[in-house]
C-alpha cells in the first residue's frame, strides 16, 4: 500500500501518510516530468495518466509540495503550465479528435 488510510490521494498530508517513500518520489517526479521535461503545449498528447496526476494533485491541493525541490525558475514554469492546464474548458476537450471524454468529464466535475 502507498498510503496507510482510505485515501484517494497518494501525497504527504497529515491525514494520509505514506508508507512507502520510493512510490512517493516517483508520483512527484512524473509530476514535475509532466510539467517541466516532457510537457507538450497540447492536452490531448500529454499521457492521461500523468495528466489525471497533475489535476489530482491540484484538487488535493498538495501541488506545493510536489514542487518543493524545483528552483524558482522551475517552480513558476510548472505553476504556469498547471493555470495553463486549470483554464482549459474541458467541453471543448472533450469534443476535440480522439479525446478521451471520461478523463474531460471528471476534470471538468472537479472544477465546476
Amino acid at each position: 500500500a502507498v498510503v496507510s488510510t482510505q485515501s484517494t490521494g497518494v501525497f504527504d498530508m497529515t491525514t494520509h501518510p505514506l508508507l512507502d517513500q520510493t512510490q512517493k518520489q516517483m508520483v512527484i517526479k512524473k509530476i514535475q516530468d509532466t510539467l517541466l521535461s516532457r510537457w507538450v503545449n497540447d492536452p490531448q498528447r500529454i499521457d492521461k495518466r500523468a495528466l489525471a496526476l497533475v489535476y489530482l494533485a491540484h484538487a488535493s491541493e498538495v501541488l506545493e509540495h510536489a514542487f518543493a525541490s524545483l528552483s524558482d525558475e522551475d517552480y513558476d514554469l510548472a505553476m504556469k503550465r498547471v493555470r495553463e492546464l486549470l483554464d482549459l474548458d474541458p467541453d471543448q476537450e472533450a469534443a476535440k479528435d480522439g479525446a478521451d471524454e471520461l478523463m474531460w468529464a471528471v476534470v471538468a466535475s472537479f472544477f465546476k
